[in-house]
């Protein structure tokens, strides 16, 4: 089980719920570590929300069992989707907005086939087989990726917001001229947008 937030505790006031979802990689079963550097890359953006949005938001930053995703077992969706299932039956009928970066981008669009889930926002997604198709409609999708990222491709990316708006979703790309997969770049850019989505979604669910 979570650990409940000492922020939450007596009257909840969670108008938001946000699973921030970190990178990984193809194949491995190492042990996924809070310090290595897919879960220390997160960790500004997990404590840039908390700080801003305070009580009116759960923030929570998903700790896989392995580090990979493991072809069709799919691991870190499962470990995701508990923190999922967790986090609403602490906070029932609370929408929840996705972060995630490379892999965690994946696990994103795997876990927005759920009804629960009401925004994405995936920075440089590793979409590498039209992942983007289990995003249900309804989700609001924003999608952030480098031009010189050589990890996860942008083009593809693009490829998939451009379906998805064919396809009736809202979906928005946006590019970061000469950004690269660490989001070492442009900091200021990769943090302020995971601000301001989690700002819109807010506002849309709270007006």
């Amino acid at each position: 089980m979570l650990k409940r937030d000492p922020a939450t505790s007596g009257s909840d006031r969670t108008e938001l719920v946000v699973l921030v979802l970190p990178g990984g990689t193809d194949r491995s079963y190492r042990p996924f570590s809070p310090r290595q550097p897919s879960a220390l890359r997160m960790y500004p953006f997990t404590w840039s929300i908390r700080a801003r949005f305070r009580n009116r938001v759960r923030v929570h930053q998903v700790r896989y069992r392995f580090y990979g995703w493991n072809g069709a077992q799919n691991c870190p969706v499962h470990d995701a989707r508990k923190a999922l299932d967790d986090l609403t039956r602490e906070h029932p009928g609370v929408p929840v907005v996705l972060v995630g970066h490379s892999m965690g981008g994946r696990v994103g669009a795997h876990l927005a086939a759920d009804s629960r889930v009401v925004g994405l926002l995936a920075l440089a997604p590793w979409w590498q087989h039209a992942d983007w198709r289990h995003i249900r409609d309804g989700v609001r999708v924003v999608a952030v990726h480098g031009t010189d990222d050589t990890r996860t491709f942008a083009r593809r990316t693009e490829r998939g917001v451009h379906e998805l708006d064919e396809r009736g979703v809202d979906a928005t790309f946006v590019p970061v001229p000469d950004g690269k997969h660490a989001m070492l770049d442009h900091i200021g850019l990769w943090q302020n947008a995971a601000l301001d989505f989690v700002g819109i979604v807010l506002r849309a669910h709270h007006p």
